[in-house]
């Protein structure tokens, strides 16, 4: 059986594996081979670890190495995006969805990005995960068609926001590691031989920092060279402003793994009705937090507004969020308010989130407005799950 000092076999890093495997008299190098059958090959089944031993196949079984999670139902829309809802263990439901990104230009550049045009959002998974400067340890030869993945953290979520879905229910529990990096697995299997795995958001349900030190763990499994092998700068989390979590990503991860905050107000008073968590976090706390957030050079910290009609998007709104951010290193993701059966919250007119966006350009902010991806597969955070569970569950 599984050793309960030791992580499930899917959220063990290669050191983990030498430890437990030099306990039965393995070899070294199997530490390195096991890791790479779950993590490069996503082979989860240890009778199809064919170079090792039966004697091995058969520990790794005995240990619980197996599937973590099973498609229940799949959609794709007719941009591509494909929306998962997975099955886990204990019948919960959580939900992740692949966007191909189809990049668009969106004004002109911005003086600090000179390695790139400014792009316009890839639909409900941008958000500071699209960075074009090359890496040692990411070559692109531009014949791959990029998809961004979406996943969640939790089973649920605590936070309530006002407008949406994966908070309806609740949280109903934490994902373990080897959830998280099982719908990545689960998702590349998913992709097309032309496609390529290129970044990876927390945004699916659930609040990643509120579950850090599993979202700890499987970023540190997806960046491992010998594993999916993401670069950490093509990793965003986001997160309504858990000023602890902010700051211990930052030190973790040294301010590599790129920042998404969910703000949708710009002052204490809006942002309360809509965000229940800026009572116990509020902005002042929160924009202290992004101040010192070890950012790279030519990175930027993504603050998403979700833009509502009647509520935040008057320009009086977009100058108290020009003044409260200044000073900051941050672009500006707003999001055209995506229906959700719950809320009767409804998107402005595309007139006034141009005249939104302008104000904010205008102050000298890259603003981006969210191309709206996936609507007809109910691609917001827990709409699918919502949907699809049976009457009176959640």
């Amino acid at each position: 059986m599984m050793t309960s000092a030791l992580p499930h076999p899917v959220a063990r890093l290669p050191e983990e594996w030498l430890a437990s495997l030099s306990q039965i008299g393995e070899r070294k190098f199997r530490a390195s081979q096991v890791f790479r059958w779950i993590h490069q090959h996503g082979v989860l089944d240890p009778s199809a670890m064919t170079d090792l031993s039966v004697a091995l196949r058969a520990h790794l079984q005995g240990e619980g190495l197996g599937p973590v999670g099973a498609i229940a139902h799949q959609h794709t829309a007719p941009d591509g995006t494909i929306k998962a809802v997975l099955r886990l263990g204990d019948d919960a439901s959580i939900e992740t969805v692949l966007i191909p990104m189809r990049l668009e230009y969106h004004g002109p550049r911005d003086a600090e990005d000179t390695a790139a045009p400014e792009l316009a959002s890839i639909g409900d998974a941008d958000l500071g995960a699209i960075d074009d400067e090359p890496d040692e340890e990411d070559v692109d030869d531009g014949t791959m068609e990029r998809v961004t993945q979406c996943i969640s953290s939790q089973v649920g979520c605590a936070m309530k926001c006002a407008f949406c879905a994966s908070g309806v229910p609740g949280l109903r529990r934490q994902l373990g590691a080897e959830e998280i990096v099982g719908q990545v697995l689960i998702g590349r299997s998913l992709l097309s031989p032309s496609q390529r795995l290129r970044n990876l958001v927390f945004m699916g349900s659930g609040e990643p920092l509120h579950n850090y030190e599993a979202v700890a763990r499987a970023i540190r499994l997806l960046t491992h060279r010998q594993g999916v092998a993401l670069s950490r700068r093509r990793i965003t989390v986001s997160t309504v402003g858990l000023t602890d979590g902010i700051a211990r990503l930052g030190e973790d991860f040294e301010g590599k793994v790129g920042l998404a905050v969910s703000l949708h107000a710009a002052d204490d008073e809006t942002r309360q009705a809509l965000v229940p968590s800026n009572k116990r976090w509020p902005l002042a706390s929160i924009v202290k937090a992004l101040a010192a957030y070890p950012l790279p050079p030519r990175r930027r910290i993504t603050i998403e507004y979700a833009l509502i009609e009647g509520r935040n998007d008057r320009l009086s709104d977009a100058r108290k969020l020009a003044k409260l951010l200044a000073g900051l290193r941050v672009k500006i993701n707003l999001i055209p308010m995506n229906p959700v059966d719950h809320a009767g919250f409804m998107p402005p007119a595309m007139e006034r989130i141009q005249q939104f966006r302008m104000a904010l350009v205008d102050a000298g902010y890259t603003c981006l407005v969210r191309k709206r991806r996936g609507d007809d597969i109910s691609a917001a955070c827990g709409q699918l799950v919502t949907r699809l569970a049976p009457r009176g569950k959640p």
